[in-house]
Protein backbone atom coordinates (compact mmCIF):
# COMPACT_ATOMS: atom_id res chain seq x y z
CA UNK A 1 0.00 0.00 0.00
CA UNK A 2 1.43 3.21 -0.86
CA UNK A 3 2.57 5.64 1.77
CA UNK A 4 2.15 9.28 2.32
CA UNK A 5 3.82 12.14 4.67
CA UNK A 6 2.88 15.16 5.90
CA UNK A 7 4.74 17.20 2.80
CA UNK A 8 2.84 14.71 0.79
CA UNK A 9 -1.20 14.38 1.78
CA UNK A 10 -2.36 17.50 -0.01
CA UNK A 11 -1.13 15.76 -3.19
CA UNK A 12 -1.92 12.32 -2.94
CA UNK A 13 -4.96 12.49 -0.89
CA UNK A 14 -6.32 16.30 -1.20
CA UNK A 15 -6.39 16.64 -4.56
CA UNK A 16 -6.68 13.52 -5.86
CA UNK A 17 -9.32 12.80 -8.73
CA UNK A 18 -10.89 9.97 -6.87
CA UNK A 19 -11.70 9.13 -3.29
CA UNK A 20 -8.44 8.26 -1.13
CA UNK A 21 -8.77 5.88 1.85
CA UNK A 22 -6.98 6.91 4.05
CA UNK A 23 -5.11 4.14 7.05
CA UNK A 24 -3.87 6.49 9.53
CA UNK A 25 -1.39 3.60 11.27
CA UNK A 26 1.77 2.93 13.46
CA UNK A 27 4.42 -0.14 13.11
CA UNK A 28 3.63 -0.21 16.90
CA UNK A 29 -0.17 -1.09 16.41
CA UNK A 30 -0.85 -4.65 16.36
CA UNK A 31 -5.06 -3.79 15.04
CA UNK A 32 -3.10 -2.01 11.98
CA UNK A 33 -1.26 -5.42 11.06
CA UNK A 34 -4.75 -7.03 11.48
CA UNK A 35 -6.51 -4.35 8.93
CA UNK A 36 -3.54 -4.29 6.18
CA UNK A 37 -4.68 -7.21 4.05
CA UNK A 38 -8.02 -5.97 4.17
CA UNK A 39 -6.95 -2.92 2.98
CA UNK A 40 -4.77 -4.25 0.20
CA UNK A 41 -7.66 -6.56 -0.74
CA UNK A 42 -10.02 -3.02 -0.78
CA UNK A 43 -7.33 -1.42 -3.34
CA UNK A 44 -6.78 -3.97 -5.46
CA UNK A 45 -10.69 -4.94 -5.95
CA UNK A 46 -11.32 -0.94 -6.09
CA UNK A 47 -7.89 -0.03 -8.27
CA UNK A 48 -8.84 3.33 -10.17
CA UNK A 49 -11.72 3.97 -8.50
CA UNK A 50 -10.73 4.29 -4.85
CA UNK A 51 -6.87 5.61 -4.07
CA UNK A 52 -5.66 3.20 -0.58
CA UNK A 53 -2.92 4.80 1.33
CA UNK A 54 -1.22 4.28 4.85
CA UNK A 55 0.25 7.41 6.85
CA UNK A 56 2.79 6.86 9.78
CA UNK A 57 1.40 8.73 12.75
CA UNK A 58 4.58 8.71 14.34
CA UNK A 59 6.59 9.85 11.35
CA UNK A 60 3.72 12.49 10.27
CA UNK A 61 2.73 13.97 13.56
CA UNK A 62 1.18 17.34 11.74
CA UNK A 63 -1.37 15.16 8.97
CA UNK A 64 -2.63 13.59 12.33
CA UNK A 65 -3.01 16.74 14.66
CA UNK A 66 -4.82 17.92 11.35
CA UNK A 67 -7.51 15.43 11.61
CA UNK A 68 -7.38 14.72 15.30
CA UNK A 69 -6.54 11.13 14.86
CA UNK A 70 -5.80 9.88 18.42
CA UNK A 71 -6.01 6.08 18.03
CA UNK A 72 -4.95 3.63 15.54
CA UNK A 73 -6.38 2.22 13.00
CA UNK A 74 -8.31 5.29 11.95
CA UNK A 75 -9.64 4.98 8.50
CA UNK A 76 -10.70 8.26 7.05
CA UNK A 77 -12.27 8.27 3.52
CA UNK A 78 -11.69 11.74 1.65
CA UNK A 79 -14.15 12.75 -1.31
CA UNK A 80 -13.00 15.89 -3.36
CA UNK A 81 -10.28 16.43 -0.58
CA UNK A 82 -13.07 16.44 2.37
CA UNK A 83 -13.04 13.88 5.15
CA UNK A 84 -16.56 12.00 4.16
CA UNK A 85 -16.20 8.90 7.00
CA UNK A 86 -13.81 7.90 9.05
CA UNK A 87 -13.97 3.92 11.26
CA UNK A 88 -11.52 3.80 14.29
CA UNK A 89 -10.40 -0.09 14.83
CA UNK A 90 -9.87 -2.84 12.62
CA UNK A 91 -12.97 -4.67 10.97
CA UNK A 92 -13.80 -7.38 8.71
CA UNK A 93 -13.83 -6.54 5.44
CA UNK A 94 -17.38 -6.45 4.12
CA UNK A 95 -18.41 -4.72 7.93
CA UNK A 96 -15.47 -2.40 6.62
CA UNK A 97 -17.08 -2.00 3.50
CA UNK A 98 -20.52 -0.95 4.82
CA UNK A 99 -19.15 1.50 7.41
CA UNK A 100 -17.38 3.31 4.86
CA UNK A 101 -20.10 3.32 2.45
CA UNK A 102 -18.44 1.76 -0.29
CA UNK A 103 -20.79 -1.10 -0.62
CA UNK A 104 -22.93 1.61 -2.01
CA UNK A 105 -22.85 2.70 -5.85
CA UNK A 106 -21.81 6.30 -6.12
Amino acid sequence: MPEVTDATFAEEVLRSPVPVLVDFTAAWCPPCRMVAPVLARIAEERRGALKVVSLDVDRNPATQAAYAVLSMPTLMLFRAGEPARVVVGARPKRRLEEELGLDQPR
